[in-house]
């Protein structure tokens, strides 16, 4: 297919706000390697005199870490001044785009989905990275990987990273005398212990485990062992998970999907409610969880572990999320750009986005070390050892079909779980679907 122009992304994007079409990038096979990381400032020496990078960014007073990055940066760059430019959250990469199309004086675009990634690649917004990160694309637990498009070139570099893990309610566990999870669950052992820790009936029942609506939250275990992914177009791999969800739901084991989606009752306030004795969900729900035990009326003691995984992969591998930073292809400050994210996944930039409570795409002992340390997370060595993965995929891994792959899997999976289709028939409805896509 062709690509499209900026004239034309334009002229579209006035008339049809974000319809914005995915297309295909030259191909040829994927490779990097990068030097070790460092914090050097190199592109920031060499400019001649003082240089103003302007950055996009969405709901600056409200993310500490925006500033932290900014701040950490022009301490010791002093030559350099970060100015943010805040586009909002509410279609961020639409207005992004439309921005870029415009000739918008921006340097570091942050990159907030996949679908939105492809859209720029297609554009030629961003520049390719291979050449400018000088850190090993391995700190970054296989996520620049899957970031790589078709032509070989990774166009972002992830400096936040959120990963999955499971929440579990120490004292219901305790009252029902179960050992805790461990951090090596397989989904049998998982499955058996939410049917264990399911109790009671109406309004004081207890259920074993909780799955969001999101469709990450409940078919997504089945991609942990590294060797299938949801962007291939076959998805008979994800019958077993499916499957043990919807027989947890047929026996009362987790919350009825139809149900969640009516009620909208957020995951966050079945945990808290303790309705629920297990709730897998991002990182992000940990300083969530800090912060509402801080006056909670009813508190309990939680913990952590390792996300589930099937049998034969390893433990620590999980799901994950990640907000990059690339360089918009026609600034002129590209050196001075690239220096900043350079810095940003170093491990002072790691560092400094941890103590905002956040997790740095590039983590260490010593970032974690800052996260355990924050009020109210859980003592117990376990939730620790929980902060350490091995591998990380993806919810939506890059393909320039990311947004249309992503509309038809949602509806199956809302199909599935509602039970208006069996899974066998929502599963072979994707296998027909996504390859008419990916042609």
């Amino acid at each position: 297919m062709k690509k499209i122009s900026r004239r034309s992304f334009l002229t579209a994007a006035a008339a049809c706000g974000a319809a914005a079409a995915l297309s295909a990038c030259g191909g040829s096979s994927a490779s990097s390697t990068a030097a070790s990381s460092t914090a050097g400032s190199t592109a920031a020496s060499a400019a001649a005199g003082p240089v103003t990078l302007q950055w996009s960014v969405w709901d600056k007073e409200s993310t500490p870490y925006w500033q932290a990055m900014a701040d950490g940066y022009m301490a010791s760059h002093k030559d350099v001044t970060i100015e943010m430019v805040d586009l909002g959250s509410s279609d961020y990469m639409t207005v992004l785009a439309t921005q870029l199309a415009g000739s918008a004086d921006l340097d570091i675009v942050t990159i907030k989905d996949i679908p939105g990634y492809a859209n720029l690649i297609n554009l030629d917004y961003l520049k390719p990275l291979n050449e400018v990160l000088t850190r090993d694309t391995g700190d970054f637990n296989g996520t620049i990987e899957q970031l790589t498009t078709d032509d070989g070139n990774f166009y972002a570099v992830p400096f936040r990273s959120d990963f999955w893990v499971l929440y579990y309610n120490k004292d219901l566990f305790d009252a029902a005398g179960v050992e805790y999870p461990s951090n090596d669950l397989t989904m049998e052992d998982y499955d058996a212990l939410a049917r264990k820790m399911t109790s009671g009936s109406g309004d004081t029942k207890v259920y074993g485990c909780h799955y969001h609506t999101w469709r990450s939250a409940a078919s997504l275990f089945s991609i942990l062992d590294g060797k299938n992914t949801i962007i291939d177009g076959t998805y008979d791999f994800m019958k077993p998970t499916y499957d043990m969800v919807i027989a947890q739901q047929k026996d009362g084991i987790c919350m009825d999907y139809g149900y969640l989606k009516t009620s909208s009752l957020h995951y966050s306030a079945a945990f808290e409610n303790q309705q629920c004795a297990m709730v897998n969900m991002g990182s992000w729900f940990i300083s969530t969880l800090e912060a509402y035990m801080k006056d909670a009326e009813t508190k309990f003691n939680w913990g952590i572990v390792k996300y589930p995984h099937p049998a034969g992969a390893e433990a620590g591998s999980t799901l994950g999320t990640v907000t990059s930073l690339a360089i918009n292809a026609d600034s002129p400050k590209a050196e001075a750009a690239a220096d900043f994210i350079n810095w940003c996944v170093s491990e002072e930039g790691a560092q400094a986005i941890a103590k905002t409570g956040t997790f740095p795409a590039c983590g260490s002992a010593a970032t974690a070390e800052i996260i355990k340390s924050t009020e109210g997370f859980p003592e117990d060595s376990n939730s620790v050892d929980a902060l350490t993965t091995s591998n990380v995929y993806l919810e939506m891994p890059y393909t320039q079909y990311a947004s249309d792959i992503e509309t038809i899997l949602n509806a199956e999976h809302d199909a599935i779980m509602t039970m208006s289709e069996t899974v066998d028939e929502g599963i072979q409805n994707m296998n027909d679907q996504v390859p008419a896509v990916l042609g």
